[in-house]
Order: structure tokens, then sequence, then C-alpha cells
């Protein structure tokens, strides 16, 4: 490998470099930070599932809202945090290293221009179409969900929007304001449901209220921030004809052209496997749609906050030329998104039906509920690890401009799982399209580190072995760890069974947690395990 730099041997220590280890605090300080402002959303995105249960079960209403508000929140993906992570960030990271302030200022207001024209043409589109579409999914409530969806598209500009202040802030390295964007969206999405259910026909109305406030306010609290950098970062709307012309703008649409059918393929990837469940049974797509909310909680905390702040990085580095500190970086986040899912995912499996007793029951969430959702639960968390991994691999190729590679991985991904999903959808309902997504992610993994290989100065064959020895190692340790909490489990269910859900489910989950928790670390802290070693030396140096 000519012109790749040599790294360590799988195995080994490599030599301390002041700069990796400095990166390497620096993407724990940032993810650490960002990562608790998304534990708290995502703990809010679980409050707000939960409210659901709670108005909505897994009622035919409850599929009428879970469809309407995922209809907008697909072209998210492509308008939003698709299009700001594939091209903007590791564009507009160019002309900040170039710091020409005119040619920053023509980029940005032609974005905007671009961006606001074409939002503001899909959301008319998805008003007037919405239909046509809904008609696919065999809904039961159908004019309701028709209702809902008009309700809820507007939703599709705010969050466009604010994912353009997200992509500047987080090119500066400011994680925070796009930290706290997504807790208002949950917290004000509940208190609709609360306040706003008595004076409306029904609670999914009331919430599809709140989505669309919550997302204008994920906008407005990220502008303040940007204002403030007046100084570095000014833009303000632009004729179409110039927008076009820019040519930062021509080559953020280079880079999304191929994204745009990935982000096609993942769409319809979404819409066939919803359309498959909205036709395998009443509460089928609810179900889905709570099991991975649970999923969606341990992936937003880690591995979105780590891939988030590890792409700003890996494009600068990849622009100077710098493979070995990109080597290293990469590895890194992939030791520690194994470090955190597969325990994660053992636990999650063993607990599986008290965590969704504790969280979703109530008296219309009912036991048939609660068969429902645990059978999804059951095929998608194997699926974890993958997914997370791919959330961290994918910014690697978007940081070398390169969006063909992960959209071919997708396609491939995508015809992997709708395959599965048709035939798994019949024996095993809900639980056979979670396992198909499961399957299909390892194949997306497995696609992507194939396709890493083709650029001779990302080590992909040392950094691999490494990680599948540590994520085999991770997979022993937390094997071993839940053993007692398999053994236990019956007794603490029996020990606090008749005391209400919060005691009953709660403190089981909350001890079994503990004895899980004090396994793995006893057996990190044995082994010497040197991810654990690095993450407890960056708590001792923040607690001086």
């Amino acid at each position: 490998m000519s012109g790749a730099p040599e790294g360590p041997k799988p195995g080994s220590v490599p030599a301390a470099d002041p700069l990796v280890e400095s990166q390497g605090r620096a993407l724990i300080r940032h993810g650490s930070a960002l990562s608790l402002l998304t534990l708290v959303s995502r703990l809010l995105g679980l409050a707000r599932e939960m409210t659901k249960a709670a108005f909505l079960g897994t009622t035919a209403l409850s599929d009428a809202y879970s469809v309407a508000f995922m209809i907008p929140n697909l072209f998210r993906r492509l308008f939003a945090e698709g299009s700001i992570a594939v091209a903007f960030i590791p564009t507009f990271k160019e002309y900040l290293l170039e710091n020409s302030q005119g040619d920053m200022k023509e980029f940005l207001s032609a974005i905007l221009t671009f961006l606001t024209f074409f939002v503001t043409l899909t959301v008319m589109g998805g008003i007037i179409l919405c239909p046509l579409v809904i008609r696919f999914f065999g809904m039961e409530e159908f004019s309701e969900t028709v209702l809902l969806t008009r309700l809820m598209f507007p939703f599709l500009a705010f969050i466009s929007l604010a994912a353009f202040f997200q992509g500047i802030l987080n090119s500066l390295k400011i994680f925070i304001p796009s930290g706290f964007a997504p807790i208002l969206l949950n917290v004000i999405t509940i208190l609709s449901a609360y306040l706003l259910s008595p004076y409306m026909a029904n609670p999914a109305r009331a919430m599809a209220f709140g989505v669309l406030l919550g997302g204008f306010l994920c906008a407005a609290i990220q502008l303040p921030f940007v204002i403030r950098h007046k100084m570095k970062i000014r833009f303000f709307f632009t004729s179409l004809k110039r927008a076009m012309e820019n040519p930062g703008t021509k080559k953020v649409l280079r880079l999304i052209g191929p994204t745009i059918i990935g982000m096609a393929a993942y769409q319809l990837n979404d819409l066939v496997s919803t359309a498959l469940a909205g036709n395998a049974g009443e509460g089928v797509v609810s179900s889905l749609q709570y099991s991975l909310r649970l999923q969606e909680l341990i992936l937003g905390v880690f591995a979105v906050s780590i891939g988030t702040v590890l792409l700003p990085d890996l494009a600068e580095y990849a622009k100077s030329g710098r493979w070995d500190v990109y080597n290293q970086r990469l590895a890194q986040a992939m030791d520690i998104i194994a470090l955190i899912c597969i325990p994660i995912t053992f636990y999650a499996l063993s607990q599986g039906e008290t965590l969704i007793r504790l969280l979703f029951q109530t008296r219309t969430f009912d036991e048939e509920s609660v068969a429902l959702t645990l059978r999804a639960f059951t095929f998608h968390m194997p699926g974890l690890y993958f997914i997370a991994l791919n959330r961290v691999l994918a910014p690697a190729f978007y940081a070398q401009s390169d969006t063909k590679s992960p959209t071919l991985a997708g396609i491939i991904s995508f015809g992997v799982n709708i395959s599965l999903a048709a035939l798994l959808v019949s024996p095993y309902r809900g639980g056979g399209i979670a396992l198909a997504l499961s399957i299909a992610s390892a194949v997306n993994t497995a696609v992507l580190l194939y396709f890493l290989k083709r650029n001779p100065a990302i080590e992909v064959g040392r950094t691999l072995l490494r990680s599948l020895s540590y994520m085999a190692k991770m997979g022993v340790f937390s094997a071993l760890a839940v053993v007692p909490v398999l053994l236990i489990s019956p007794f603490m269910l029996g020990l606090f069974a008749g005391r209400g859900r919060l005691v009953s489910q709660g403190l089981p989950l909350l001890l079994n947690g503990l004895v899980f928790a004090l396994g793995g670390l006893v057996l990190l802290g044995l082994s010497g395990d040197r991810m654990f070693k690095g993450l407890l030396g960056f708590f001792r140096r923040r607690g001086r």
C-alpha cells in the first residue's frame, strides 16, 4: 500500500502521538457534551412515545399519526440531515479553510436560496398529493391520515432551515445549540398532547400541531448563535439564477446527486416496509415505531453524536492529507461504538418485556400491544451495533467528498431489506420486518468497509482486524455479565410485583442494570481495556 501511512500492528498499542491524543480527547469532549444533550432529547423523545402510547396505544388512529409523521420526516433526511452531512459541511469546510469572506457569503446565500425554493415546492406538492401516497398503506383511518399529513408537512420547511443552521455551527465546531433543538421539538409535542387534546377532535391532531410548532422552534433557537458569528458568517437570499450558478452550489449538487438516488431508495425502503406493516394487521405499524424509538434512544445518544462530531474533523484531515490522524480517529470511533452498543444490546434483549411494560403499558397499551412491540424489539436490537457503525462509517466517505459509495451501499441494503421483509412479514408480522432491517444493516456495514478499502491511504485491514477483535471481546464480556441478570430477573420481578408499574417494573430494571454494569466494569478493569482506561482518564481530568 504505497503512500499509505504505516499504522500499529493489530493487538499492539501505538506510540503516543500528542496530536492524536489531543484530537481523541476533543472527540470525547465534544461527543460527551453533545451526547448529554442528545440523551435528554432522546429521553424526551421516549416520553413523547409514552405520551402517544397513553393517548393512542396501538389503535388505527395511532397508525394514522405514525404514517402521517413518517412521510414528511422521510423528506427531512434528503433536505436536512442527509444533504447537510453529505455535501454542505465538507464544502463549507473548504471555504472556512480558504478564509475567503466574499466567496463564503455568496455560497451560504446561494444554498439558503436553493434550499428554501425547493423545500417550499416539496411542501406544496406533498400537501396536494398525499392522498395518492397514503392509499398504499391500507390505513383504516384514511381521511384522518390525510389530514394529519397535510397538517405536519410544513414541518419539513422548518426542520430543513434548522439543519442549514446546524451545518454552519457544526462546521465551526459549535454543537450545543443543535443539541438543544430536538429537545424543544419533543417538549412542545408532549405539552400539545396534554394541553390541546381537550380542544381538538382527537389527541393525534394535538400532537401534529406540536410537531409543527416544535419544528419552527428548532430553527429559531439556532439562529441567534449563527448571528453571533456575523463578522465571519454572513448571508441573505439571492436570485435563484445566481444561486444555481454559484460554484459551491454546483459542487454541493454534484455531491448530493448520487445521494438523491440513495435517499430515494431509503425512502422507498421505509414506505414499502410501512406498507407491509400496515397490511399485516392493526397495531403493527405502531409497534414497530415504539420499538424503533427505544433503539433510536441509544443510537441518538452515542452513534449520531459521535458521527456528528467526527465529520468536520475527518473532512479537515482528508482535505489536508493527514491520513494518519484520519485513520486513528476513525478506529477510535468504531471502538467507542462497540464499547457502548454491544453491552446495551445484550442487556436490552434480556430485559425487553420489562422495559416495554415500564415505558408504555397503560389501559390503551394492553397485553397485545406489549406482545407486538416485544416481537419487533427482539429482532430490532441485534442490528443496533451495525446501524450505529454505519452512522460512523458514512462520514468517513463524506469527508472525502465521496457520496457514491454510501449510496450504492444503501441501495444494496435496500434490496436486501425489502426482499427479506416481504418474505418474513407473513410468518412473523412486525418481527419479520424488524429482522429484515437488522440483517440489511449488517450487509450495509460489510459493503461500506469493502468500499473503504479502495482508498489506499485508509488502513481498512488493520482497522477492521482491530475492530473485530474488540467487538468479539465486548460480546464475550457482555454475555458473561448478562448471566447473573438472567438468573436474578424472575426473583426481582416477583419481589416487587403488584406495587404499581414504576416500582414493579422500574426497580427490577434498575437493579438488574446495576448488576450488569458492575459485572461489565469488573471485566473491563481486569482486562486492562484501553478504551475503558481512556474514558476513565478523561472523566478524572474533568473532575479536577
